[in-house]
């Protein structure tokens, strides 16, 4: 059973956990428990920005949620796009992560691309597309690296050597 001492924050000082221990540099705003802390977003100093990462990790990450669509748009400057619901679009980007309910179709310049749902389009992987047991990919597809897993498809004009189909040279067929 919860006590209603930790509801409404009347903790000891010193619990790690506590909103009134400030050497974490988190002090909840709007709680009205300590008013001569400002808000974190307005602290400067190592306390405040301890808890931020000091690299881009991640990089910036689009998520598009099952039962979502996304249509018509090019998308730029995203890192990883995660696709769980549908997008029709234009991206280039460093990674492409399709789920199994997802889909995607339009243009795609990718570094790595994981595909588990359906890809529909022109898909350029400058360096490994993996397509998944449940995945599906049609359209024109250029890769550096491929791996299949069993049951995956792949199906289109489909070529090996990205940097070589942009120079327009000729390359090795796989169909």
């Amino acid at each position: 059973m919860i006590r209603s001492e930790t509801l409404f924050g009347k903790r000891d000082a010193n619990t790690p956990n506590s909103p009134l221990n400030t050497t974490s540099g988190i002090v909840p705003t709007g709680t009205g428990l300590n008013k001569s802390v400002p808000p974190v977003s307005t602290m400067s100093g190592t306390a405040a920005s301890a808890d931020q990462p000091t690299t881009n990790e991640g990089g910036s990450k689009l998520i598009v949620g099952p039962n979502i669509k996304l249509k018509g748009v090019e998308i730029t400057d995203c890192d990883t796009l995660c696709v769980e619901g549908r997008v029709e679009a234009t991206i280039d980007s460093r990674v492409i992560q399709i789920s199994e309910g997802g889909a995607f179709k339009g243009s795609a310049e990718i570094d790595i691309a994981e595909i588990r749902g359906e890809f529909d389009g022109e898909l350029t992987v400058r360096q490994k597309l993996v397509i998944y047991s449940t995945g599906k990919v049609t359209g024109k597809v250029r890769y550096g690296k491929v791996v299949i897993e069993e049951g995956g498809q792949l199906s289109g004009e489909v070529q090996v050597g990205t940097a070589a189909a942009a120079k327009g040279l000729t390359v090795a067929k796989v169909g």
